[in-house]
């Protein structure tokens, strides 16, 4: 059951996300709207809409969700056997379970060793520009560049 789910999930969700899908239901609320006047515009005309846009809204969002849902854990999966097997910490296997303090304190630690990591950067570079080797690049050219 949860192979046909996920397969019924993956390809309702990748049809429904195509420009086609999309030109069909432009086509089918044209027609809905078009229609008004035969049906002179009546709560029945309008109920119509309402509940098929209502129907298929609520379904979708459970699809949706559900390939959502794999696609992040499939994620997840990849980056912790990324993180697993290179020198990186272990401490951010499983992080998308801490808590938003626990995160944000885990981010914040992150950050701090960035700025170590780019004032060791910019020491050596200013070091070896001292000794008259390839001239330091101006922070703002670095910045630039990455953009």
């Amino acid at each position: 059951m949860d192979k046909f789910f996920a397969s019924f999930a993956n390809a309702t969700a990748h049809a429904a996300g195509s420009p086609v899908a999309f030109l069909i239901c432009v086509a089918l609320v044209i027609a809905w709207a078009v229609s008004g006047p035969f049906f002179q515009f009546s709560e029945n005309w309008q109920l119509t809409v309402n509940t098929g846009t209502t129907i298929v809204t609520f379904l979708m969002v459970f699809l949706i969700q559900n390939t959502q849902n794999r696609d992040g854990a499939a994620l997840q999966t990849k980056l912790d056997e990324l993180i697993r097997s290179s020198n990186a910490g272990d401490e951010f296997m499983g992080i998308e379970k801490l808590t938003d303090k626990e995160l944000a304190e885990l981010h914040e630690k992150c950050e701090a060793a960035a700025k170590r990591s780019h004032a060791a950067l910019d020491r050596t570079r200013n070091e070896r520009a001292r000794r008259g080797h390839k001239a330091p690049i101006p922070e703002a050219a670095q910045t630039e560049s990455k953009a």
